[in-house]
């Protein structure tokens, strides 16, 4: 009987061992030639040297997340200190989003339509060079690698960064506050789809700016200071 059930078992673990996973895996590597504090909601943070990589494994069904880099970061032995950009409440392992200026990779897996929709945001502004990319052909790889902290206008410069205009002007113009339709185009948002033109730009710049996948296809990569 010890040995049917040890049988029953085995065969009951090889089962769950062979059910494929709908978790999607997200691969962050660091191209540039400086440390970058990687951060992820959900996910984490942490500290990726030149070359090094960090793997995430999402659930089927997240939605509202992202990926981001943080640049001049400090932190202590328990985690607490705090980065000039996209610093997340002042600790290493990342509980929320973070504060602008940050070029953010953005997705929701397995949505309506067994679709899965990922973009690359400017509308918290730039800090570094990013890849966005599906594993798989048929998916669309998007970027945006332009130096545009070297070219951002005066009335949005940052250290070690560029600012959206809603972060510094704070209007409906620049924040599309008021609802769908209230806003359009502006100077700054034409500058920044300009360097880059797969990112969004402003608030409502949704239909040049959204990719699609079909779920459970692929996984994907977020490469910063990318030179592919």
């Amino acid at each position: 009987m010890n040995h049917l059930l040890k049988s029953l078992l085995f065969l009951s673990l090889l089962v769950l061992l062979l059910i494929p996973s709908d978790a999607t895996d997200f691969e962050i590597r660091n191209d540039c030639s400086y440390t970058v504090w990687a951060a992820a909601s959900p996910g984490g943070g942490r500290p990726l040297d030149p070359g090094q990589t960090w793997t995430l494994n999402v659930e089927a069904g997240t939605a509202m997340a992202r990926i981001w880099g943080r640049t001049g970061c400090n932190f202590d032995d328990s985690g607490s200190g705090g980065c000039q950009t996209g610093d997340c409440g002042g600790v290493l392992d990342c509980k929320g989003y973070g504060v602008p200026p940050n070029t953010l990779a953005e997705y929701a897996l397995n949505q309506f339509g067994n679709m899965e929709f990922y973009d690359i945001s400017l509308v918290d502004g730039f800090n570094i060079p990013m890849e966005f990319s599906p594993t798989s052909e048929g998916c669309q790889k998007i970027k945006c690698t332009a130096d545009v902290n070297g070219q951002c206008p005066e009335q949005l410069r940052a250290t070690d960064g560029c600012n959206n205009p809603c972060t510094v002007f704070k209007t409906n113009e620049y924040c599309c506050t008021n609802g769908q339709g209230s806003c359009g185009p502006t100077d700054f948002s034409k500058f920044f789809k300009s360097k880059c033109p797969d990112a969004y730009s402003y608030p409502q710049d949704d239909p040049s700016s959204t990719f699609t996948c079909p779920s459970g296809s692929t996984n994907y990569k977020v490469v910063f200071c990318s030179t592919g």
